[in-house]
């Protein structure tokens, strides 16, 4: 987009969420709700019910932000965008420092609209937009014992002295051949092509519109075929769970993922739990060969699984392993957190981050560009998101030991190539409920517990203890 329209563009989508918010909390709106909640007849049928509930839900959240101010956070996020990309782009956090003291005034006077319960703080009522239901007490219940038991691992598997090949990552292979073999894989795992598609962008991304019209994207590198393949099975998880959708609920809260924590658990659950796993590459490895064959000849079935289940401690988020993953989260969590309370301030945030990214991956930020300023969120006005991450992480772990519970030979159909029993599966225990109950209280419903950091952990820990030697 033109780059000296960007103060007049955010002048144009400021007025439109500000006749976006106008309508949606119009009076009109509110006496419509009421008369759903006066019919005997909605009451007397659960969807219905469940549909007007949630509506309710967020009428009535919507009604205590003024127009005024979603307005002046649509321009503020446009132009904070913009800003944070040419700074970033200079490696001159000074640059995007001011635009990001806006963002976390606008943010905590955008919490204080919300309000929030005893004992509870700003980033619980921005959070419930991403998550409902989540507090910042209880993220933190979950991830400090997380973070102790991964810090554990990781340093063993850091100290481990047979770490697996890295061969199958600096091998070259053709972008279109690698696109080929990506679409065979989100075929077979169960991305319906008569109701979505896949193209590529520079981020992989999912937009769906209707489970019968779902968007995916994924990316290429030459030299990281490993790349294409996670991301593409990670945005078929989030494709396949709006796929799952309620058709007759389209528009209706029943018709709507739950979360984006829930979200991010069907799409980390093809990434890791299945694109991972040693029986997914027992059939991947012979599919590599018929499709690019002499060029990963030398590749045997260990330099593939092992490959693409390497651990290294990094700067990059979006880059980041499946172990050291959920750091990167809790980071950012922490550092959020305390932008809203008032303890750090955006001038102080580069060396916060740079002395938690010592601590907890023990690794040297070198610059703002690959520190501080390396995700979009903060500049979008998206405070309260990023643990929705790392929830996914754990909700995948634990639905996915349930589906093995409930599917004795899940992960042996792998092997073979087949992959519908766990899409049925996610389908019936999932999906199927649209925003029925919270993300929490569906953890529960389909697992029979409530959320542990020990599914995940015992995935990490009995993977990784074999492929490194522990």
């Amino acid at each position: 987009m033109p780059s000296k329209a960007i103060d007049h563009r955010g002048r144009q989508v400021s007025l439109l969420a500000r006749m976006g918010h106008e309508e949606a909390t119009s009076e009109r709106v509110g006496d419509l709700i009421s008369a759903c909640e006066d019919d005997a007849a909605v009451s007397d049928d659960p969807d219905a019910a469940v549909n007007v509930e949630r509506l309710r839900r967020d009428y009535d959240r919507a009604t205590r932000i003024p127009a005024s101010l979603v307005g002046e956070e649509a321009e503020l996020a446009t132009q904070a965008q913009h800003h944070w990309a040419k700074a970033r782009g200079s490696n001159d956090f000074g640059a995007f420092e001011p635009w990001l003291t806006k963002v976390i005034d606008l943010m905590r006077r955008k919490a204080e609209c919300f309000g929030w319960d005893d004992g509870c703080e700003p980033w619980d009522a921005l959070a419930e937009d991403y998550e409902p239901g989540c507090t910042a007490a209880w993220v933190e219940s979950v991830f400090t014992p997380l973070r102790e038991r991964l810090q554990g691992l990781l340093d063993r598997v850091m100290g481990s002295p047979t770490p697996p090949s890295n061969a199958f990552n600096e091998v070259c292979l053709p972008v279109d051949a690698q696109e080929r073999f990506v679409r065979l894989i989100a075929d077979r795992i169960g991305f319906d092509f008569d109701r979505g598609r896949l193209d590529t962008s520079t981020h992989p991304f999912c937009s769906g519109f209707h489970p019968t019209d779902v968007r995916i994207t994924t990316r290429f590198h030459e030299n990281n075929l490993n790349d294409a393949i996670g991301s593409t099975m990670h945005e078929c998880g989030h494709g396949i769970y709006e796929q799952g959708l309620r058709s007759d609920m389209a528009g209706l809260p029943l018709g709507t993922s739950v979360s984006l924590g829930i979200h991010e658990s069907q799409s980390r659950m093809w990434e890791n739990q299945v694109g991972r796993s040693e029986s997914f590459w027992r059939w991947c490895h012979g599919e590599l060969r018929r499709e690019f064959g002499d060029a990963v000849a030398h590749l045997s079935f260990e330099d593939v699984y092992g490959g693409a289940n390497i651990v290294r401690a990094d700067l990059i988020r979006v880059e980041a392993d499946e172990a050291t993953y959920n750091m990167h989260i809790m980071i950012r969590f922490e550092l959020e957190r305390a932008m809203l309370r008032g303890d750090l301030e955006a001038a102080d945030v580069p060396g916060a981050w740079n002395e938690r990214y010592r601590e907890y991956l023990g690794v040297e930020v070198p610059d703002d560009a690959r520190g501080c300023m390396q995700d979009i969120h903060w500049s979008m006005c998206a405070m309260g998101y990023f643990p929705t991450y790392t929830l996914g992480n754990l909700y995948s772990a634990q639905l996915y030991e349930a589906a093995c519970r409930a599917v004795p030979d899940l992960e042996a159909g792998y092997a073979e190539g087949v992959f519908e029993p766990l899409r049925v599966w996610l389908n019936d225990n999932v999906h199927v409920h649209g925003r029925r109950y919270q993300a929490a209280q569906l953890c529960e419903v389909a697992t029979g517990a409530p959320l542990s950091a020990d599914p995940l952990m015992r995935h990490l820990e009995q993977k990784l203890s074999a492929i490194y030697g522990l």
